[in-house]
């Protein structure tokens, strides 16, 4: 579900519109737009706090095609998109039935291997701008 909800959405929609299967659905949550409050700590083990609220758009449905009849699917995803929603929501429905292997070549693993590749980008660039420090002695005892 992380996968999904970090995607970028047009990159997941294409993925999507390439994948055979389509199963049909019925709602049992409409995609909503609504808020979460964030939390933070500082330094990462510091007391907790509200850092702020973000957009998150959510959604259930139930698959009603054959053998897959009645697997539900979940989505939260960050923002207001709402095929995006839809999409990762699908997404979860299949990766519970025998599908889940054809989904997970179509759509999850190129995901993860261009998350990787871009994971990697951002470090080098990152160590890039790093700068070494060092003290030299001063001599003074």
């Amino acid at each position: 579900m992380s996968l999904l909800a970090k995607a970028p959405a047009i990159r997941l929609t294409a993925l999507w519109a390439a994948f055979d299967a389509k199963p049909a659905f019925d709602w049992l949550r409409a995609p909503e737009v609504g808020g979460a409050m964030v939390r933070g700590r500082m330094g990462g083990t510091g007391g907790a706090f509200n850092l702020g609220e973000m957009t998150v758009t959510r959604c259930s449905l139930r698959l009603t095609d054959g053998a897959e009849n009645g697997v539900i699917g979940h989505a939260y995803v960050q923002g207001r998109d709402k095929t995006k929603a839809e999409i990762a929501a699908l997404v979860d429905a299949l990766m519970q039935t025998p599908s889940a292997n054809a989904v997970k070549s179509a759509v999850l693993e190129p995901l993860l291997t261009e998350g990787k590749a871009a994971k990697t980008d951002r470090a080098a660039k990152a160590a890039a701008t790093k700068v070494e420090f060092f003290t030299m002695v001063r001599g003074e005892d």
